[in-house]
């Protein structure tokens, strides 16, 4: 692994790091803020799923987290949201191939040698974390933005007991009923809708649900409101009577100004999560 730049942040560090994917095939970038407490033992730590046509420096740089982590002493690792380099599979739209990994293992060409996500995020890179820095990964919680909601909500749900509570800005919720998802489900996993239901976080609140505490923000004014289908989730959840807070925030879109509005309160939902004996 090769450390790109660390910068001294909030009293801690916010580092930059490169490696050799062995489930991606190709190098992978991603960034880490560790706390100050991180020097005398292992912190939680929160991690961050980004969106559509982000690299793992978007949020590093414009959601303001680490702030808020180095006040609760919880890390936060922002992965690289697809694989990239050159033979690399791509498309000219930019809710497809690189920058758009959708956090799901592809099945089809030319995307299946590259674009497995799920793996990467659920097994290789949380080992790589556990090896190299001062975490304690039995305390992790998961959050992201619009895609990256998706996929920390489908993540949380499919991996039970990895992650004490989950969040997400703007998700995508419903993506089989969603042009949101049924375009790059079907390129990634082909035609079999039955494929896709595993990556859905609406049908997954129906049929597994969490266990721990769930919250969720998108903006009255989020131009892709539509897209989304916060509805959806919100049925879900009712009628699972899962434990929820599923917020509507008046005249916000889809921006990082409103991520990083409301990110002091999951920094906050999540310390609560990972602190509780």
């Amino acid at each position: 692994m090769e450390t790109q730049s660390e910068n001294r942040a909030f009293g801690g560090t916010q580092g930059v790091y490169r490696h050799a994917s062995s489930t991606t095939h190709c190098e992978m970038t991603f960034g880490l803020f560790l706390p100050e407490e991180a020097k005398d033992g292992p912190v939680p730590l929160l991690w961050y799923l980004s969106g559509l046509t982000c690299t793992h420096e978007n949020a590093m740089t414009k959601a303001g987290a680490q702030a808020w982590c180095a006040e609760q002493g919880i890390a936060i690792v922002f992965p690289d949201t697809s694989p990239r380099g050159d033979g690399v599979a791509n498309d000219d739209a930019y809710d497809l191939g690189q920058g758009a990994g959708f956090y799901v293992n592809a099945t089809q060409d030319p995307w299946a040698k590259h674009f497995q996500m799920w793996d990467y995020i659920a097994e290789e890179l949380p080992a790589l974390l556990a090896e190299t820095f001062n975490l304690d990964m039995s305390r992790q919680a998961i959050t992201g933005h619009s895609m990256g909601g998706h996929g920390a909500l489908t993540l949380a749900m499919r991996l039970p007991g990895r992650f004490r509570s989950v969040s997400a800005f703007a998700p995508i919720c419903n993506p089989t009923a969603s042009d949101w998802g049924r375009k790059q489900l079907g390129a990634y996993l082909g035609d079999d809708t039955a494929a896709w239901t595993a990556h859905d976080a609406t049908l997954l609140m129906r049929e597994v649900g969490f266990d721990g505490p769930v919250l969720t923000d998108t903006g009255t004014a989020d131009q892709f409101y539509e897209l989304l289908k916060p509805e959806a989730l919100a049925a879900a959840v009712s009628d699972r009577r899962q434990e929820a807070t599923l917020r509507l925030q008046k005249g916000y879109d889809h921006s990082y100004f409103f991520v990083s509005t409301f990110m002091e309160e999951h920094v906050a939902f999540h310390a609560e999560a990972l602190y509780r004996e």
